[in-house]
């Protein structure tokens, strides 16, 4: 038996990269896993793939829309009777404009990174209080930890920092829901990733960072999507009972937070 064997996993963004191999890797441990994705090209790609290797079904899911989200959650509860586990790991990223500082795209970017969790976390928290269990996973990211990202140049505004903002706010997301739902036994944690080599990584980073990157870590390596997926399984199993408000950098070592 896996270690999340019969466990209910809802999983935002597993229609590719680290989302994706999320689903896999719970699937492989015997979770019934939902996959809650909004791009439906990615949808019946990711489908296809986990069809063949466990227990899966789709929720079109649009996570920065609050009636979307529950009717996430409700779905998955039809489906499978419960939710055990919540992975936030959709955001914006594949298609994120560093270049963009202005106001409404800042705000448009927290709607998914930050709120879109913030949601999600809303919608099944009543479940899992009621049932007296849970484990809610966030994630993060290294850039939340990486403060000199902008390069030197004449000033002419303050950088919105948007995908960094956003993602050191769910760090702070996770402490307070870890605070507040710790004594309903719900755990809540995070992981923040390092670069991951991700179709989307490959269309925003340039080819010539993307070499760096090893350079830039202690281990001297890339990391590929399976490499994050034990920080979740950790977090998501029994192992992690009494860890929670906890945040796991998994990059080789690249940012080592106190």
């Amino acid at each position: 038996m896996g270690r999340l064997q019969d466990k209910v996993a809802v999983i935002t963004g597993a229609g590719q990269g680290i989302g994706l191999a999320y689903a896999e890797r719970f699937l492989a441990e015997g979770a019934k896993v939902v996959v809650a994705e909004i791009n439906p090209e990615r949808s019946e790609t990711a489908m296809a793939t986990l069809e063949r290797k466990g227990d899966s079904t789709l929720v079109q899911t649009d996570i920065s829309d609050e009636a979307s989200a529950r009717a996430c959650i409700d779905q998955a509860v039809r489906t499978y009777g419960t939710v055990h586990i919540l992975v936030n790991n959709a955001a914006l990223y594949y298609d994120i404009d560093n270049e963009r500082n202005d106001y409404a795209y800042l705000q448009q970017v927290f709607s998914v990174n930050l709120h879109g969790a913030w949601l999600m976390a809303r919608a099944c928290a009543p479940l899992m209080v009621e049932q007296r269990r849970g484990r809610i996973i966030n994630q993060s990211s290294g850039a939340a930890y990486i403060y000199n990202l902008t390069p030197p140049s004449d000033f002419h505004e303050v950088a919105a920092f948007t995908y960094s903002q956003t993602k050191w706010g769910v760090v702070g997301l996770t402490k307070f829901l870890a605070g507040q739902l710790g004594q309903y036994n719900i755990t809540v944690n995070c992981i923040a990733p390092g670069v991951t080599m991700t179709e989307a990584t490959k269309k925003i980073v340039p080819d010539e960072y993307i070499d760096m990157l090893p350079m830039m870590s202690a281990m001297k390596r890339k990391l590929d999507p399976w490499d994050i997926t034990g920080a979740a399984l950790f977090f998501a199993s029994d192992d992690a009972e009494l860890v929670t408000g906890q945040v796991l950098c998994v990059d080789g070592g690249s940012v080592m937070p106190a």
